[in-house]
């Protein structure tokens, strides 16, 4: 990439999108804008996932799924003095909430506030070595009684960090939600290029043999629930989870316990039970033949992401796992270098375009 770089406007849309799980309106119009165009149908369903199909007579079924929500928080009282508590909305590290600036999104439009605690002059010593609890934080609108923040805000409205995206030193960004963001985009503009090769090939049927159905799913961060239902829909012979996983080329990451990866170091594959061998396999070929630099993960277990409900979903998928390294994971300033969000657009377009009819990559 070049020294002056300019964020695709798909992914920078997305990054400003304020999307809570089971609340992701923004993404979802982000997501309409940018891939309906480009794709043969398109559809959403009852739990708010986007769902965008290219070449649907192809085979194999490949699904593609990165999903729009992020963490968030949810209010559920006011008190009569008008102060506002919530609880969390995916799994937040208490000690980053007081103290921000947020966003409450409302019937009525963005309401902004802050996140309070008592001061630290205020603590004993005692306290000044515990993390509050969440019921001992609250927001503050300004509100000078229950009826004034009722009357700009609702019980169950969702609230998200005043923290935007942009870009820190050439191609390294922070944003509030890179997580997911990246994954919703990476799979929405695989699709679209792969729609633009399509409509430049000579013959339709000489670009690429599977049917490519893109999903952008709901409510990952509270139990992979979107890509649950999701992948029953769409019913794939072979799918790929796009995540973001932790760089560790930070201090205070033990390699020994948590693995070795880096800003800018290519696209993290993951190996294990949760992953078909045949599908990493062709990972590791699609990876070679565009020249992408890799980084290598192995989980034992289920992993925390959507992939770990699409491998069993129906009569169970060719699952694969890809993640684009991150630093400072669920907090309001995580960190990625988009030269990796670009290198697995390109993994993912070489492993669309290489796979065979017919090939479900059973084992």
């Amino acid at each position: 990439m070049p020294k002056s770089y300019t964020p695709p406007a798909f992914l920078t849309e997305l990054l400003h999108a304020r999307a809570p799980s089971g609340a992701e309106f923004e993404s979802q119009a982000v997501f309409d804008a940018f891939v309906k165009p480009a794709a043969d149908t398109y559809a959403k369903d009852a739990l708010g996932n986007r769902i965008a199909t290219l070449n649907p007579a192809g085979d194999p079924v490949l699904m593609l799924a990165g999903h729009l929500d992020e963490l968030g928080l949810l209010i559920t009282y006011v008190n009569n003095d008008g102060f506002i508590y919530f609880d969390t909305i995916g799994g937040h590290d208490k000690i980053m909430i007081p103290g921000r600036r947020v966003i409450i999104r409302t019937a009525r439009g963005p309401v902004k506030g802050v996140t309070g605690k008592r001061a630290i002059h205020l603590m004993s010593p005692e306290d000044r070595k515990k993390v509050p609890e969440l019921h001992e934080m609250w927001i503050d609108i300004g509100a000078t009684s229950k009826k004034d923040a009722l009357s700009r805000i609702s019980i169950g409205d969702t609230v998200t960090y005043d923290h935007e995206f942009e870009l820190i030193h050439g191609t390294v960004g922070t944003a509030r939600a890179f997580d997911n963001k990246v994954g919703a985009y990476i799979v929405g503009e695989t699709l679209i290029r792969l729609a633009a090769e399509t409509k430049s090939a000579k013959k339709k049927k000489s670009a690429f043999a599977a049917k490519v159905v893109a999903v952008g799913t709901a409510q990952e961060e509270i139990g992979v629930r979107g890509a649950t239902t999701s992948t029953y829909a769409v019913n794939p012979h072979i799918a790929l989870a796009i995540d973001v996983g932790h760089a560790t080329d930070h201090p205070d990451c033990d390699n020994r316990k948590y693995g070795e990866f880096k800003l800018g170091g290519g696209p993290i594959v993951c190996r294990g039970p949760n992953i078909n061998p045949h599908v990493y396999d062709q990972l590791i070929a699609a990876a070679k033949r565009a020249k992408i630099d890799l980084q290598f993960e192995a989980d034992p277990r289920p992993t925390g992401t959507d992939a770990r409900a699409i491998q069993t979903a129906r009569g169970g998928v060719a699952t694969g796992l890809i993640s684009v390294p991150l630093r400072y994971m669920h907090t309001p300033s995580e960190m990625v270098d988009l030269r990796d969000v670009e290198a697995t657009v390109k993994l993912l377009v070489e492993f669309a375009k290489g796979l065979k009819k017919g090939d479900y990559l059973h084992w």
